[in-house]
């Protein structure tokens, strides 16, 4: 007797085949030595992670080290871009790149083959983003900086983030750094390059493309000295310390030379 297939069972059938498909082609390995314990070992966590989707970026690559980002990956020069400048060099290992398109090939495929098929029949999920803005290096007027627009609570990764000088739009910050953290929700960073001054006024807009939400975040200075007074301070703060440090050695000086009084 036939039996009426279930909706569904040919779907999951598909993405079994789907999962197994790169393992099968991987060179069998040799299995890996014993684990060795060392007392007051720590657990460290490196994660590379792929994502597509039908949004803005379509495709992303970003590696992290216990949840700080060190690249991203720029699929159409086929090389890693680093976070910050400390990691340049690092960038600049290529070994993978193959690894790395197949799973670009195979994260677009399940986008265009297998996305529509799920459409309408599992939830979605949405995070609202939220965004701080804050100097990458402590505050002085005159000095150049750069402000660091922090993108939490992100999901599905698509976004546009942009900048505005009293409200004004202002060009010029780096690309939005993006990338997954724990749970498998998302973060992002946007730089801008400034000399910040008194009575500024920056603000960073990240519109999310999949519900056209568009938080803001501000930054005016606060709690910020002028360079010169800062350093006129430190100058103060030394000198002042310095005669301190003279009368105490004086007194100390006389209180030695006073006799001992004997019983």
């Amino acid at each position: 007797m036939d039996h009426e297939q279930k909706p569904g069972a040919g779907l999951l059938q598909l993405l079994q085949f789907l999962w197994l498909l790169p393992h099968a082609w991987a060179v069998p390995e040799a299995p890996p030595p014993p684990p060795v314990w060392w007392d007051g070992l720590q657990n460290h966590t490196f994660r590379h992670t792929v994502f597509c989707q039908l949004g803005n970026p379509n495709i992303g690559l970003s590696e992290s080290y216990d949840e700080d980002q060190l690249f991203t990956y720029d699929f159409s020069q086929d090389t890693r871009v680093p976070r910050l400048p400390d990691f340049a060099d690092w960038a600049q290992e290529q070994g993978d790149a193959s690894a790395i398109s197949f799973d670009k090939d195979f994260c677009e495929m399940l986008v265009q083959e297998v996305g529509p098929k799920l459409e309408g029949k599992i939830p979605v999920s949405r995070g609202l983003p939220v965004p701080e803005v804050f100097t990458l290096k402590p505050l002085e007027y005159g000095k150049p900086n750069t402000l660091v627009c922090f993108i939490s609570n992100l999901f599905p990764p698509t976004l546009t983030v942009t900048w505005q000088h009293h409200l004004n739009p202002v060009g010029g910050a780096s690309p939005t750094f993006i990338s997954a953290i724990d749970g498998l929700t998302f973060q992002a960073f946007s730089y801008l390059n400034f000399t910040p001054e008194p009575y500024d006024l920056y603000s960073c807009l990240v519109t999310h493309e999949i519900d056209s939400y568009t938080p803001i975040a501000h930054w005016v200075p606060e709690n910020a000295l002028p360079s010169e007074l800062l350093e006129d301070l430190l100058c103060g703060m030394a000198f002042g310390l310095g005669v301190l440090g003279i009368i105490m050695g004086i007194a100390f000086f006389i209180w030695s030379q006073k006799p001992c009084s004997v019983d």
